[in-house]
């Protein structure tokens, strides 16, 4: 495989534009000890602060009105979040006719791709521009893009062992190392699909997935790495694939992005979908529950303005008791980033 495909050489102009946004987020760490200092001298019993989290973006965002560091703060997370995404698809640009033979080598491969044309986007994905990168189909390479860009030379500098590394953990801790036939829900552009498939490399994987760009670039991920995967657009709350066709259904930190009524559709089908036995193995951000109220406003407020619509929805419910429901017995939930659910179809 063209080295390019799956680590980009960025040339200059594309590389200092993608160093320059990642230092200085390294860079603004002193504003935000310099906005902790400010917090804890302003608030020192966070129980006292408002119940309801609108009120406590206010309450704070009040009470830190005249901090320097907090409004500077801001404007970085402001310029960050405006950005990064323009950055990355103009790095893009400068090589993408170095990665046409990889691309369309990568097309040909044991790997299988199915796209549907008629597929209607639910109202909580359409045109949202997710993490503010843009809508996942807005870019005609936003796989590329978000995938190989954003994800491997911008964030990956902020995640101590490696946000991949993070992936490959969750996908080992399946109770079982024999899974034949495993659904990954919200695949995107194939993260955690490898992941999964690294920790049970016989399994036949499946991927389902809305955006047609992401879909396009775990496919060539796949082919040029000879895997034998079978993806699919389709809504993860309603494949449409037939009961029991999987012993093992999995996400990766995806329910932030939905609703809570699509969360609960989301494991009700799972366990439709796994045969008895089978199980379930769902991650996602922080609960709310297991912070206090002021590590509760940091990530409310930092969803809020980086455009995670969905994340407050989605991190005020009980993942485990949401999976009781759905019919999951032996279900267990630990850790906090990333907090893990697990369960089985008796």
């Amino acid at each position: 495989m063209n080295q390019t495909y799956q680590d980009p050489q960025l040339r200059q102009r594309g590389r200092a534009s993608v160093d320059f946004l990642a230092q200085m987020a390294i860079a603004s760490n002193d504003v935000r000890k310099g906005v902790d200092a400010a917090i804890a001298q302003r608030v020192p019993d966070p129980s006292a602060l408002p119940d309801d989290l609108d009120e406590r973006l206010a309450h704070m965002d009040a009470l830190l009105a005249d901090c320097g560091a907090y409004t500077m703060q801001q404007l970085l997370g402001d310029w960050h979040g405006r950005m990064h995404g323009r950055i990355a698809a103009e790095a893009y640009e400068e090589i993408k006719r170095d990665l046409t033979e990889a691309f369309e080598a990568s097309q040909a491969g044991p790997a299988t791709l199915v796209l549907d044309p008629d597929l209607q986007p639910p109202a909580y994905w359409d045109g949202v521009s997710f993490h503010r990168t843009g809508p996942w189909d807005g870019h005609p390479e936003m796989g590329y893009v978000h995938g190989e860009i954003v994800h491997k030379k911008m964030v990956a500098r902020f995640f101590p062992g490696g946000i991949f590394q993070q992936r490959r953990d969750v996908a080992k801790m399946a109770p079982r190392d024999d899974y034949k036939r495993i659904l990954d829900m919200g695949c995107s552009s194939g993260h955690f699909t490898t992941g999964l498939q690294l920790a049970y490399p016989d399994a036949e994987i499946t991927g389902v997935e809305l955006s047609a760009e992401m879909l396009k670039h775990a496919w060539r991920t796949a082919n040029a790495k000879g895997w034998s995967w079978k993806l699919y657009q389709k809504l993860a709350e309603d494949t449409g694939f037939p009961d029991g066709s999987f012993d093992l259904v999995a996400s990766y930190i995806i329910l932030h992005e939905m609703p809570a009524d699509a969360i609960r559709k989301l494991f009700k089908e799972a366990f439709r979908l796994l045969e008895p036995g089978g199980d379930m193995l769902m991650s996602d951000v922080t609960r709310f529950a297991d912070m206090d109220k002021l590590a509760v406003w940091k990530a409310d407020r930092g969803a809020k303005f980086g455009g995670e619509p969905h994340w407050r929805e989605s991190a005020s419910l009980d993942l485990a008791e949401i999976a009781r429901e759905a019919g999951f017995v032996d279900v267990k939930a630990e850790g906090t980033y990333p907090h893990v659910i697990q369960g089985r179809k008796p």
